[in-house]
């Protein structure tokens, strides 16, 4: 992948940090990602396949200034699912669901997320590689029929999901990295699917190279992709840096996701990136959830914002 060579594409992706949201409603439908306003039924009057949600960066366990309890906005979060008028066929959620991979952290974690009644679909984040086991809590809890560290893929009308791992091999710097492992199953998992079939991709560390200089990437990323170039339709999603920006290269939608615990700098904008504390009563405008609707036909993807404080 391309990193930012040039400031007119980073002011660009920051531009797109600022408009789009974290209430975008994503449809797939007929191989291509089209979002509305979270709690719109039907979104852009339409008819849709399916509905799914991108929940992400949950971080419950975290008590700090950014955020006193990262549980209870986690709560929130999922009162808002619970609210919407369509109900999405399922979750996916892009890792840091926790903030020290402690099992009293998963336990809440499960029991919040479970009083939406909706099949969850997990890939870790590196919050969730920090027990003794490097992992092996999140695999015994979410990882029944992964391969290696956690990596997964399934159907669903019509739609191939994969759930990619680029959190078990941090590289200095903290960039993700998928290994040869993981890149060789991708391929074989491709293998003999049409190029005509509607392909998304999920990870928590983003798939492109953001921002370099803090790790927000994955180094081997570009091996990877290398395999879904022929699909006419690829969407990516990622959790990891928790603010909004998103990337059209060809074929590919890249797109992140907000917390639903505590915002990050923008890239370059402090010295490192963590927990950014907003002035009080913000901390909610700063937060969301992506729900995501398939549609038929050709449709670009238009993010609209939505947060908690919504």
């Amino acid at each position: 992948m391309t990193p930012f060579d040039h400031e007119t594409d980073r002011r660009a992706a920051l531009r797109c940090m600022a408009w789009a949201g974290t209430g975008a409603l994503w449809a797939l439908s007929g191989g291509v990602a089209s979002s509305a306003m979270l709690g719109s039924p039907g979104g852009a009057g339409h008819a849709a396949s399916f509905t799914f949600l991108q929940l992400s960066d949950s971080h419950v366990g975290f008590a700090k200034p950014a955020n006193p309890d990262a549980r209870a906005t986690y709560r929130e979060a999922i009162a808002k699912v619970n609210a919407l008028t369509v109900k999405p066929d399922f979750i996916i959620h892009t890792g840091d669901i926790t903030q020290l991979s402690r099992d009293d952290e998963f336990d809440d974690a499960d029991q919040i997320i479970r009083e939406t009644g909706l099949q969850v679909f997990h890939v870790p984040g590196e919050h969730d590689m920090l027990d003794e086991g490097n992992g092996k809590a999140f695999l015994a809890r979410y990882g029944k029929g992964s391969k290696g560290a956690g990596w997964f893929s399934f159907d669903h009308k019509g739609v191939h999901f994969i759930g990619l791992v680029n959190v078990a091999d941090l590289q200095p710097g903290g960039a993700g990295r998928l290994g040869a492992e993981q890149i060789a199953w991708l391929a074989k998992d491709l293998a003999g699917r049409p190029s005509s079939t509607p392909i998304v991709l999920f990870a928590h560390i983003p798939l492109w190279m953001l921002y370099a200089e803090w790790g927000w990437g994955t180094d081997d990323s570009a091996q990877a992709l290398g395999h879904l170039r022929r699909f006419g339709s690829v969407t990516i999603l990622n959790g990891h840096v928790h603010q909004i920006a998103q990337k059209v290269e060809g074929n590919m939608t890249f797109h992140t996701a907000r917390s639903t615990a505590f915002p990050q700098p923008a890239p370059g904008t402090a010295p490192s990136p963590g927990p950014q504390t907003v002035p009080a009563g913000q901390l909610r405008s700063v937060l969301g959830i992506t729900d995501l609707t398939f549609r038929r036909g050709a449709h670009p993807i238009a993010l609209i914002d939505s947060p908690l404080a919504s």
